[in-house]
């Protein structure tokens, strides 16, 4: 009993008692509680009290993402990520360290995702948004790319706080070269590492990077699921495109990600003065799609269309593929005129028949919607080209330069003859992708202890 023990009163039960002293002083006499209705009033102040000193306070995950807006690709990998987080990790705190991203895409995430926190700006400013996110958070989570910096592994290390890789790739010379010992072992000092490519995680296992948990793990893009049916609807009707009667292409070409701006990186994917051979590929692979095309149409009489993942393929793919087409093929052809953002885009895709594109994460949204997909992937822009090989679409993922137009049209062919089927494939894909998703939320839970 509360009252009548010979044992001393502990403070929660003093709290208690004055607590519910004032509320006595707040009603009539003729109000006053009944000894059954004081001892239930009283049970549960003490039971608030008890559970308020024995509830876990919420973790935190810092996520690192938004890498840039000119790419839907680079915006898609937010919301799905953040897609896995809430699904699998729902108890959790998310601060997104936004990279680079502009008014529309913010408003996209906080639509989807309202309870997100912002942050943005340099993990050298002192004291600044990013360095206090970092100090708030009980993990920061690298969201998936094939940037190759390590001064947050060295930041997090220095603050102690544990870290981890989501759907990483990289080139061989994060493991190779100079200071190449130095980034293997701030690798190892992660918690975790998914590898969103069996190349990658070959790469680091054979450089003897040994964290906890090296294993596959899904690009982040694979969980999105932003939508912007109405705009989409729109431009469908803008263009004359029926639901499930037309197909998406997009050829990646040797120019630069911005006017005047050079791609520093050795591999130089992005050209600001591309080589001979590099425009003889780029007109090579054009021939490619426009037989393609061609062959599509002359079979189904369905339209195509030339749909943007990267902003400034518009130009090349128009001048690529669009501008010497024969004239009696245009009218089936779509070139757009206009940019978009990944929830249109989303919808889109959800509407196409099948999505083709030489870049990747197109294919990873139309697997997202439902839609069937195939990546025609050249290596040479990364390894992350076999993520489809990985999750069982080895045959939808074909390599550029060494398949005919033919055997690429006997794909395309094969998805339209048995599409129920195409689906079917599709949704046993997305499957693995969820479990692999759920196996690394479940380890970063264990880590943090929520």
């Amino acid at each position: 009993m509360f009252y009548g023990s010979s044992r001393p009163i502990s403070l929660n039960e003093k709290q208690a008692a004055v607590r519910l002293l004032e509320l006595r002083k707040t009603v009539s006499i003729s109000a006053m509680p009944t000894r059954r209705s004081f001892l239930r009033t009283s049970a549960l102040t003490l039971g608030s009290s008890a559970f308020a000193q024995t509830a876990t306070p919420q973790k935190t995950v810092l996520l690192q993402c938004g890498w840039a807006t000119k790419n839907i690709g680079d915006i898609g990998h937010t919301p799905g990520t953040l897609r896995f987080l809430e699904q699998y990790l729902p108890e959790a705190k998310v601060i997104l360290w936004a990279m680079n991203t502009n008014e529309a895409v913010d408003a996209m995430l906080m639509k989807r995702f309202p309870k997100l926190e912002i942050v943005k700006g340099s993990l050298t400013k002192e004291g600044g948004a990013v360095q206090e996110a970092v100090k708030r958070c009980d993990f920061f989570l690298r969201g998936p790319g094939m940037g190759q910096s390590t001064d947050f592994m060295i930041h997090c290390q220095k603050m102690g706080k544990p870290w981890g890789l989501q759907g990483q790739s990289y080139f061989p010379d994060m493991v190779t070269g100079k200071d190449a010992e130095k980034r293997i072992a701030l690798l190892n000092n992660a918690a975790y590492i998914y590898c969103r490519d069996s190349k990658t995680l070959k790469l680091l296992q054979d450089a003897g990077v040994k964290p906890p948990v090296l294993e596959f793990g899904p690009d982040g893009c694979f969980g999105i699921d932003v939508r912007d049916d109405a705009k989409a609807l729109a431009r469908m009707k803008k263009h004359g495109l029926e639901e499930k009667k037309f197909i998406t292409i997009q050829l990646r070409t040797h120019s630069p990600s911005s006017p005047g701006v050079d791609d520093k990186r050795p591999q130089k994917l992005n050209p600001l003065h591309p080589t001979p051979e590099n425009i003889a590929d780029d007109t090579r692979r054009a021939k490619v799609y426009q037989d393609l095309i061609a062959m599509w149409v002359k079979e189904t009489g369905y339209k195509v269309v030339i749909a943007p993942e990267v902003n400034k393929e518009m130009e090349y793919n128009k001048k690529f593929i669009y501008d010497t087409l024969p004239d009696d093929l245009k009218p089936y052809v779509v070139n757009f005129d206009e940019f978009w953002n990944v929830d249109e885009a989303c919808s889109f895709y959800a509407r196409a028949h099948t999505v083709i594109c030489h870049e990747p994460h197109t294919p990873i949204m139309a697997l997202a919607m439902g839609t069937p997909m195939m990546h025609t992937f050249s290596e040479f822009h990364s390894p992350k080209c076999w993520m489809f090989k990985d999750i069982g679409l080895e045959e939808w993922a074909p390599e550029f330069d060494a398949t005919p137009t033919t055997k690429m049209f006997e794909i395309l062919m094969s998805i339209h003859k048995d599409y129920p089927a195409a689906q079917a494939k599709v949704k046993k894909a997305m499957a693995f992708v969820e479990e692999r998703a759920a196996s690394q939320m479940k380890v970063l839970k264990g880590v943090i202890k929520a």
